[in-house]
């Protein structure tokens, strides 16, 4: 069993202790500021952060004009609205430019809940992978998130880094490694099956393996947290010696991980590759983990999925 911390807690305590540090660190929020927990960063530094209202749009440009000064800007709202109101200013006000904006959404994902259809971002990894010069991330748990919003802050270009609501299994808590962008972190070896995963689907990634094990399936767990850039490298060895691919992430399976994962495999390694992500539809209201299982982001759909793709072997 796991422990359980949310991502967007460490996120806000990441951002005071940087700020402490960064004078010229800002933080920019779109009225959610309680709920993305920048609350915390206003509390300590006032004068350097600003809640812009319901003005998504106009967040961005004002995190992109305070990063046009010199400063590093760390903007936040839900992941449908930072990412879906705001696409245009995001390509030519920040991409474009190349500036200092890191947009760090929280709430992203069916795991959204009650709130439904209109605040569940399925859509957005896609939308800010296909932005040239956008670093696009996706934590695992609230220990990677607070490390990728440290490396953030230490570079250069605008970032995406991805957060769930609620609190997840802290999969780092008893491993060393430090996130480094670009690269995949190999959590299990296995020889019959590589599962790539983020977000949360990586802690159930861990759970399925171990009841295919006892099936006598062997499986290897990749957390690809850095989707792009990616970590073809890695991706590609690990593929070569199973021979067979399932991805899974709390997205829709159209333009997100499993779509890197299939463009990437299709020029270099082709494998039969098996998708467990939301089918491409809306979400609804619901509790977390009852849409989660409505659309079988669970252990068992991913066992699934496994016995699926070694039926295509």
């Amino acid at each position: 069993m796991f422990d359980l911390a949310a991502q967007r807690d460490y996120y806000g305590k990441t951002l005071v202790a940087l700020g402490k540090d960064m004078p010229n660190l800002f933080v920019v929020d779109a009225d959610l500021s309680s709920s993305t927990r920048t609350s915390l960063f206003a509390k300590e530094f006032p004068d350097r952060f600003f809640n812009v209202g319901i003005a998504e749009q106009n967040a961005i440009g004002i995190s992109a004009g305070l990063a046009n000064m010199g400063n590093v800007v760390f903007v936040s709202s839900f992941a449908m609205f930072i990412t879906g109101r705001t696409w245009d200013q995001v390509r030519n006000s920040v991409a474009y430019p190349f500036l200092n904006v890191k947009i760090a959404a929280t709430h992203a994902g069916l795991t959204v809940g009650e709130d439904g259809a209109s605040h569940q971002a399925l859509e957005d990894i896609a939308l800010m992978r296909v932005i040239p010069s956008m670093t696009v991330l996706v934590p695992a748990d609230a220990i990677e998130a607070a490390q990728m919003v440290r490396y953030a802050a230490s570079c250069a270009g605008p970032f995406y880094i991805r957060m769930s609501r609620g609190n997840m299994p802290l999969v780092y808590k008893d491993r060393a490694e430090k996130f480094a962008l670009g690269k995949s972190d190999v959590l299990v070896e296995g020889r019959d099956v590589s599962i790539i995963a983020c977000g949360l689907m990586v802690s159930v990634a861990i759970e399925a393996s171990r009841v295919l094990q006892k099936e006598g399936i062997s499986t290897g767990i990749i957390n690809c947290s850095s989707i792009r850039p990616m970590d073809e490298e890695t991706i590609i060895a690990q593929v070569r010696k199973t021979g067979a691919v399932v991805t899974a992430e709390e997205h829709s399976v159209f333009g997100g991980l499993g779509s890197a994962i299939a463009e990437l495999l299709v020029r270099q390694c082709p494998a039969p590759v098996e998708m467990l992500g939301v089918e491409g539809v809306f979400g609804e209201s619901g509790q977390p983990n009852e849409l989660l299982q409505k659309h079988h982001l669970t252990v068992e759909g991913l066992v699934s999925k496994v016995k699926q793709v070694l039926k295509r072997t």
